[in-house]
């Protein structure tokens, strides 16, 4: 690399850190702002989370992403993953990470949200792996996932099998739930595949995932869940058989 070259990356750098510390600190100032401690010591309490709450809504934490996004643009993708993954690292309340994912699914981004490259994917599995309870996880696999399997269903399609089959919970967890929100464009196929890397795990977060995926598609086809449930009755869990035929039963 020319010094020229050097000099240019290394300011990039900078510019990218300053970009980062920016949306950081900003965002952390608007909930600080309107932090109320009756409420948060009520939800600490009711998600069970060791991370303190400042005590906002969702939706007041959606208007303070929005105010700032509009104040401090990010001007690349790099500056947009960076900026994800300094609030989130150095989150010390539960909001800013609500805020962190806030930020990484604005529609600003959306462009960048749906290229399904090593460093998104990345970004991700560690969101999800270091969030590990299924507030985070949850709004994480439905929609940032989510958003990449309909966009690029023949990268995420491997990358999600994968996945399927890791040691972790919660990234089994998103694998599962990845098409929640996909209805018709479901790859049953590869839901199968997800559901049956975790139909063994006795956890309950691990059975809610798949009644819940099935309870989801079923209003997409229900012949196909009820048929699922009928060859699975044998190693489907009772949870998720009952939230798998949740909605079938109402008809």
């Amino acid at each position: 690399m020319s010094a020229e070259s050097e000099v240019i990356s290394r300011a990039a750098w900078c510019n990218r850190l300053v970009s980062e510390q920016t949306v950081a600190s900003a965002l952390r100032a608007a909930l600080l702002a309107q932090a109320d401690p009756v409420r948060a010591a009520g939800q600490q309490r009711y998600m069970k989370s060791v991370m303190p709450y400042y005590g906002l809504t969702t939706p007041a934490v959606r208007a303070v992403v929005r105010d700032v996004v509009a104040a401090h643009p990010l001007p690349s993708r790099p500056d947009w993953l960076g900026a994800v993954r300094a609030v989130w690292d150095g989150a010390t309340h539960r909001e800013e990470r609500y805020a962190a994912t806030g930020v990484l699914q604005h529609r600003r981004y959306r462009a960048w949200a749906r290229v399904a490259d090593d460093e998104l994917l990345a970004l991700l599995r560690h969101l999800i792996t270091t969030g590990a309870w299924w507030d985070l996880v949850d709004d994480l696999a439905a929609h940032a996932v989510g958003d990449l399997v309909l966009a690029d269903p023949e990268t995420m399609k491997p990358v999600l099998r994968g996945w399927a089959r890791e040691p972790d919970l919660w990234v089994r967890r998103t694998a599962i739930l990845s098409q929640l929100l996909v209805r018709q464009n479901t790859d049953t196929d590869l839901l199968t595949f997800a559901i049956e890397g975790s139909l063994e795990d006795p956890d309950f977060f691990a059975r809610k995932a798949i009644g819940w995926a099935l309870r989801e598609y079923s209003k997409t086809d229900a012949d196909w869940v009820r048929a699922y449930v009928e060859t699975h009755s044998d190693v489907l869990s009772p949870l998720s058989r009952r939230e798998a035929l949740k909605w079938l039963n109402r008809r």
